[in-house]
């Protein structure tokens, strides 16, 4: 890249930046967050930043494929293209990113995982002119068939293929996959329900440099185990609710399958403890094990992972405990870091406080819903593993409240701590406030804690970015003005159905200008004033949920519209939204998902010009009532967008005679 030229003309144009040279600048777009807005605004800045950043710009996630022309001409060195957003990509959009000259040669990732219309039409112009493409991702194009499939073999260089619930693939197009794409490193096939053993099969004979295989939920059986173990470089094995595999089936682990470090056999329920000595005898060098809903832990399976030196990860999510099986798995396993035993019945303070006392080195521990232990547990946990980083224990109801005292005396690099539906007070909270590098703080259903107790959190944890509060109904908005002062950083907060947060909560709340979701359903006291300050502050808003907040209306809806430009998802239920404002936010660009049910001030008409005038709707959940409100043929005409419909039969009285506006209605579509 030549250097801008320091010329007399240049150093008394008035523009200082015309000094720097092209190189300088690219160092600069390296270090901006990645945030578009950001890059935006540095574009605005001058006409050659302008240019650079066009030049500079690697990545594009539009909105729109209707803007693909000007972004192609704006931007010609993408390699990689997120079209996920895009509620529609059909044929021509794929026609027209493969036949510009420098796309097809930068491309090497693009993403359609959320994208619908496209067909192996489109697919084969990608494949046969991206040369240097990579990365593909199809997941939930349910109507992709075989030839789309075929299609998408023809792109030689492919190293990474998603396409989980595609099932409409079957056999036939994983084959044409399997011999085109020779390349492929990684290869998702979840929940393509019309792949069996033969598809599988083939890919593992043809694609020898797999090193990830997920396979989850397909009607496969033992049959393609042999071949897939035969991968000489597989690494991670995704074998999940894979029904027709058993004790039989894994014994092709024995010969082994050296290179194999993750393995998830979870909810595969023809497996038992007979088939685990299988997989520790040929994967002695595991380090991620997956075996929830699986198999019950007794002292037999502990005995069986002993041969595991390396296991760093063991999830045993919903399994039936032993006391003799977790004190078992105290004396194996001596470089674990991970444990999950969420859900797990059987889970006692004898055999937890055994395992944990003999790993100590554990960084992560999920024990949600571990119903039966007590303070002993927690005792022992705090006393013996200081290092954890992440601590879950949801609904651990018989844990008392002095309990919780001593995680924050003897954790102190806790950065994720789950408490939801526990009995933590503000005592509690106070001493968890010692966890200064605390993230992530979930205190949903924490009936005892007041704005006492979360005013510590807020003074000492300025690194939290997400906090729940539901249904915890003694906060109001002295705790959260706390928050809010004491962590500028919060991205998402939860206060649905504290009945006590008002205006100047959100009024506080607004501070945080990274805040990206807002759920407050259920908060009577809160008004429009509040949502109209959160919209003016806080431009990253992706997600609000106001449903049962009767209080907001129309000119909370009018900011929301101006502002919150980034706002995706939005639920309206039961507030006092009319066509108005649902027309305002129809102005917001982004706007992919609303759910607006038992609005009374809606009617048919409203409604009808708000989604015909939203055009990145994906998602729309209403009130069966309206689906005979409205003409069929508007209903065409979205779904033909990309909108989908989710209806909810629930009794809704409407003040409004439909006659008059249906055939009006009709008369417009046609």
């Amino acid at each position: 890249m030549k250097k801008q030229k320091m010329s007399s003309s240049s150093t008394t144009s008035g523009n200082p930046f015309d000094l720097l040279s092209d190189e300088i600048v690219f160092l600069v777009l390296d270090h901006l967050s990645p945030n578009p807005l950001d890059s935006k605004s540095f574009s605005l800045v001058c006409k050659s930043f302008y240019s650079l950043e066009s030049l500079h710009r690697r990545s594009l996630r539009p909105l729109r494929t209707q803007h693909l022309p000007s972004v192609l001409s704006r931007y010609p060195n993408l390699s990689l293209l997120d079209l996920s957003l895009c509620p529609r990509v059909p044929d021509s959009s794929l026609h027209l990113l493969s036949s510009s000259p420098s796309l097809s040669l930068s491309l090497r990732s693009i993403d359609l995982s959320r994208s619908r219309f496209f067909s192996a039409s489109g697919l084969t112009s990608l494949a046969l002119r991206c040369i240097n493409l990579v990365e593909v991702d199809v997941s939930n194009a349910t109507e992709l068939r075989d030839a789309g499939a075929a299609a998408l073999a023809q792109a030689k260089n492919l190293e990474r293929l998603r396409m989980s619930r595609c099932k409409m693939v079957t056999d036939m197009g994983v084959g044409c996959l399997a011999v085109g794409c020779r390349k492929l490193r990684e290869l998702v096939l979840k929940w393509c329900l019309g792949v069996g053993d033969l598809g599988v099969g083939l890919v593992a004979v043809k694609c020898k440099e797999l090193r990830t295989l997920d396979v989850s939920y397909l009607p496969i059986s033992n049959k393609c185990l042999p071949s897939i173990m035969k991968l000489p470089y597989l690494e991670d094995l995704i074998l999940e609710g894979c029904y027709g595999i058993d004790d039989d089936g894994l014994a092709a682990l024995k010969d082994g399958c050296h290179s194999l470090k993750s393995l998830d056999i979870s909810s595969c329920q023809s497996i038992s403890q007979v088939g685990v000595p299988s997989i520790t005898s040929g994967s002695t060098s595991l380090r991620h094990l997956n075996l929830s809903y699986c198999i019950p832990v007794t002292f037999a399976l502990a005995g069986s992972l002993k041969r595991l030196s390396v296991l760093q990860t063991l999830k045993l999510d919903g399994c039936m405990v032993t006391i003799s099986g977790l004190k078992a798995l105290g004396d194996c396993c001596a470089s674990l870091t991970e444990l999950s035993l969420s859900k797990c019945a059987g889970v006692t303070d004898e055999g937890l406080s055994a395992l944990v006392t003999k790993h100590r080195q554990l960084k992560k521990l999920d024990i949600t819903c571990c119903r039966k232990i007590t303070d002993v547990s927690i005792a022992h946990i705090s006393r013996s593993c200081t290092e954890l980083t992440s601590l879950r224990m949801e609904s651990c109801t018989l844990v008392p409240k002095e309990a919780f005292v001593l995680i924050g005396q003897r954790c102190p690099h806790l950065e994720e701590l789950d408490l939801t539906d526990n009995e933590i007070d503000d005592e509690g909270l106070e001493y968890i406030s010692r966890c200064s590098r605390i993230r992530v703080l979930k205190l949903g259903i924490c009936l005892n804690i007041t704005d006492k107790g979360l005013s510590c959190i807020g003074g000492a944890c300025p690194k939290l970015i997400e906090l729940d509060l539901y249904r915890s109904a003694g906060v109001t908005g002295v705790g959260i003005l706390s928050i809010a002062r004491g962590c500028p950083s919060l991205e998402i907060i939860n206060v649905s159905y504290c009945n006590d947060i008002t205006d100047a909560s959100l009024m506080s709340l607004s501070k945080c200008s990274s805040l990206n979701t807002l759920e407050c359903r259920g908060c009577p006291l809160i008004t429009s004033l509040g949502i109209s300050a959160i919209a003016v502050s806080c431009r990253k808003l992706t997600k609000l949920d106001i449903k049962k907040c009767g209080n907001i209306d129309d000119t909370g809806m009018i900011p929301l519209a101006h502002y919150s430009q980034n706002l995706r998802q939005i639920n309206l239920s039961y507030t006092s939204v009319t066509d108005v404002g649902l027309l305002s936010l129809a102005s917001v660009s982004c706007l992919q998902s609303m759910t607006i049910l038992h609005l009374k001030g809606l009617t048919a008409c409203g409604l009808a010009a708000a989604l015909l005038t939203c055009g990145g709707l994906t998602k729309v959940k209403l009130q069966s009532s309206f689906r005979s409100m409205l003409p069929h043929l508007l209903f065409d005409h979205l779904e033909a967008r990309g909108c989908t419909f989710h209806w909810r039969n629930k009794v809704f009285q409407a003040e409004l005679d439909p006659k008059c506006w249906k055939i009006q209605l009709e008369e417009q579509m046609q």
